[in-house]
């Protein structure tokens, strides 16, 4: 392994999550902090394959600061469809009704199906050779500033829906919840999150401290509480765009299902 100079907890105690610490042509090394208890820190150790079997990717697609709706929310609706296409060897087409099926290639022969029953094949069966290049993507949306909702979709929108395998939105009523609960009226066990972010957008900061990369150590524990104790409320925030009429529960199921698997062996 090629070790890396990244830092896992500074002395500030801002962690960095997601902390790569070694790598090697084949997988990577993640290290993240359990607990620091009497100046003793407990870290975990992960070793994840360079190729992934489900790849999550959240986009913003709204109205930018001070401008209309341009190109700036198009690109980014560009940007996550061509990732969620060239990510899996199980790829989107229409036959010439234009219903949706699905084409993936075993021994330079296409399988060809409609795309919800080959996708749940592939997920389900235990044929090696198609989840080899197979990963499931799911993509993450939040509309706020356009005020669109999963059943009133603005073009952007609808590209991704047609790329990604999973697409859940966001809502404005989740995203207020978490903004009140935790940034604008937090209990006492979440007054540190508050802090935190007001900390790092304060006229004389000195570093952010609340970002999806780097966290202050209780921030994030108090976060990772909040959604450990609220799941079953936070899953309700989201709206599943595609597949249609599934629930965030069959998700749940089919990520499980490929944890499961052997990929030792599938690749």
């Amino acid at each position: 392994f090629h070790i890396k100079n990244n830092t896992l907890l500074t002395k500030d105690n801002i962690i960095k999550n997601a902390c790569v610490i070694a790598e090697d042509s084949n997988s990577i090394i993640l290290g993240s902090i359990e607990k620091i208890q009497e100046k003793k820190v407990y870290i975990n150790i992960y070793q994840q394959r360079i190729k992934p079997y489900a790849m999550f990717e959240c986009k913003r697609v709204g109205i930018e600061e001070g401008t209309k709706k341009g190109p700036q929310t198009i690109e980014k609706a560009k940007q996550g469809a061509y990732v969620a296409k060239t990510t899996s060897s199980l790829q989107k087409i229409r036959n010439e009704q234009g219903c949706l099926y699905g084409v993936i290639y075993q021994n330079n022969q296409p399988i060809i199906a409609p795309y919800n029953e080959l996708l749940q094949s592939i997920i389900n069966n235990g044929n090696n050779k198609l989840l080899k290049d197979f990963t499931l993507s799911i993509g993450i949306v939040s509309n706020h500033g356009n005020w669109f909702t999963s059943k009133d979709q603005n073009k952007e929108l609808k590209v991704l829906a047609q790329s990604y395998d999973w697409l859940l939105f966001l809502s404005d009523h989740g995203l207020a919840q978490f903004i009140t609960d935790l940034l604008l009226k937090p209990i006492k066990q979440y007054q540190i999150i508050q802090d935190s972010f007001l900390n790092s957008y304060k006229e004389d900061k000195k570093n952010n401290i609340f970002t999806k990369i780097k966290m202050d150590y209780n921030a994030n524990i108090a976060l990772s509480e909040y959604f450990h104790n609220n799941i079953s409320i936070i899953e309700q925030w989201f709206n599943v765009i595609t597949p249609e009429k599934e629930k965030i529960n069959m998700l749940k199921q089919e990520l499980e299902i490929l944890k499961e698997k052997d990929w030792r062996s599938i690749l």
